[in-house]
């Protein structure tokens, strides 16, 4: 049996300022970082053999910040060409760290025009309900930006690729990303139909944990 490990990354600066970050830079907020111990203390006692994340900052940094309260300590490797970079003596060292695999398959959606604006602005200018088909409905995409179908068609074909492929081998896998890269992977997994892909929320910070048997049948979620 495997586990996989989906988490939410730690409230950044500009989720504070309550803007769309998209695939800007923003670091982690004051409030970000004080959520991390929190966060360590749901996972610290599994055993989670490899990692994902984004090389978005905040993304990033949440991995840093939350392995601060582990004995370990994380190694950034970035994904090139489609194939996994094994650093030389990793594996004599592996008890001390976690190897943290880096792709931009696991960036935000790309909210375009949208990128930077104040939510609440954007909101009075084009109606609550229009913001929120943007932010969270699986075919509209904000004008110029990613919709929830292009953010799926590059994030699933990476996860089969990469990470379904060691779950299968009875690896423990954590993901540290963004919301809708998150929620694509629970749309695969869970085969959550287009029109309900509006309810699947994950909160900042928040974790998601599947329990897979030999055959890839999820056994159970927390």
């Amino acid at each position: 049996m495997a586990k996989l490990y989906l988490q939410r990354h730690l409230k950044s600066q500009w989720n504070v300022d309550d803007r769309f970050a998209g695939w800007t830079n923003a670091p982690l907020s004051k409030e970000g970082v004080d959520m991390a111990k929190d966060v360590a203390n749901r996972i610290i006692n599994e055993k989670i053999d490899v990692g994902f994340t984004s090389p978005l900052a905040r993304n990033m940094q949440s991995v840093i910040e939350i392995y601060k309260n582990f004995e370990k300590y994380p190694f950034f490797s970035h994904l090139d060409g489609g194939k996994m970079q094994e650093w030389g003596n990793f594996d004599k060292i592996a008890d001390n760290c976690i190897q943290f695999f880096v792709t931009e398959k696991l960036n935000e959606r790309y909210y375009g025009e949208l990128q930077g604006l104040n939510k609440a602005e954007t909101k009075n200018k084009y109606g609550q309900e229009q913001v929120l088909l943007w932010r969270t409905s699986y075919k509209d995409a904000p004008p110029g930006g990613e919709s929830g179908i292009d953010v799926y068609n590059r994030t699933v074909p990476f996860y089969k690729e990469f990470v379904e492929k060691q779950l299968m081998q009875g690896k423990n896998i954590l993901i540290v990303s963004s919301h809708h890269p998150l929620r694509s992977i629970i749309k695969y997994i869970e085969k959550i139909k287009d029109d309900d892909m509006i309810k699947v929320e994950i909160p900042f910070a928040g974790l998601v944990t599947y329990e897979f048997d030999e055959s890839m049948n999820v056994i159970s979620k927390n």
